[in-house]
């Protein structure tokens, strides 16, 4: 079942722009390990906060994306930019009117 995944990464002062550099940058390995989508985006009301929807095809396929030596680097590298607020939400997709059902 396609799996999503919602939410907020705030970054330390100043440091939005390097985060959404980073988490742009062209990564195969993703849709390799299943993931179908990953948005990325700012809201200038909010300076400091990274807004991603991530679009798996299924939770497991995240969760075991989250052990790939790739992805662990690029989480690593990407901490020292994050100030610890988190925010967002998961949810298994139940259809959508853009395709038929079961699509």
């Amino acid at each position: 079942m396609t799996f999503v995944n919602a939410g907020t990464l705030g970054t330390v002062a100043g440091a939005r722009d390097e985060l959404v550099s980073r988490l742009i940058q062209r990564n195969d390995r993703l849709r390799e390990l299943g993931c179908l989508a990953y948005e990325v985006g700012t809201n200038d009301e909010e300076p400091d906060t990274v807004f991603v929807v991530e679009i798996w095809e299924s939770a497991q396929a995240h969760r075991e994306s989250l052990s790939d030596p790739d992805v662990s680097a690029a989480i690593t590298a990407a901490r020292p930019l994050l100030s610890g607020a988190f925010g967002g939400f998961r949810f298994d997709v139940a259809g959508s009117p853009l395709r038929s059902e079961g699509a």
